[in-house]
């Protein structure tokens, strides 16, 4: 760790001119994971500083164990600055996946994860045909319903029903209400 210290006096002040040109506060500047790691000094241009900030030791550790530092430095320095912080938290996650998994690594979880899409998928269309088998169902009973009481219910058109009804309604309806007894059987719900 680097620290830029200015030698002060009791009053606050510096304690000679020339001992420190500029009134700064104490600089402390810290390594980043991956140098305090190394146990090498961090310069100032570090590639590895933007992305593995001192905070998350942790970070650099697993892409150090699976690919190496140099070649971690290698890798960033080949790529443009604007996908490297992409490229790094891809290796963190490749290397971790490694770590976990020696044989299949990342390959594996990624495999896994496409098993379940496809299971999903599979019961995603299991389920929309059922739901199109009822529904063709429902239709179905509803015309079915609808045939039935056309053939139980005498035709209006029909010679003997105008005959009928012209001596006596009353006698071919046999209700007052017959229309709405009628549409209430036929709104009534399918099912409860």
């Amino acid at each position: 760790m680097e620290t830029v210290d200015t030698a002060t006096n009791s009053s606050g002040g510096p304690s000679s001119p020339s001992a420190s040109p500029q009134n700064n506060p104490p600089v402390v500047m810290s390594p980043c994971a991956a140098c305090k790691i190394l146990r090498r000094r961090c310069a100032d241009k570090c590639v590895l500083a933007p992305y593995f900030p001192p905070t998350e030791p942790a970070k650099f550790t697993i892409a150090h164990r699976v690919f190496g530092a140099s070649n971690i430095i290698k890798f960033l320095q080949e790529i443009p600055e604007s996908q490297r912080a992409d490229a790094v938290s891809s290796m963190v996650y490749e290397a971790s996946a490694r770590i976990r998994d020696p044989v299949y690594g990342c390959a594996g979880a990624i495999c896994q994860l496409q098993k379940q899409v496809n299971e999903l998928q599979a019961q995603l269309a299991k389920t929309q045909a059922e739901l199109v088998n009822m529904q063709c169902q429902q239709t179905n009973l509803v015309t079915l319903l609808c045939m039935e009481m056309a053939k139980s219910q005498p035709q209006p058109n029909s010679p003997q029903s105008v005959d009928n009804f012209i001596t006596s309604p009353e006698s071919s309806l046999g209700n007052p209400c017959f229309l709405e007894d009628n549409l209430e059987a036929l709104w009534e719900p399918l099912w409860t």
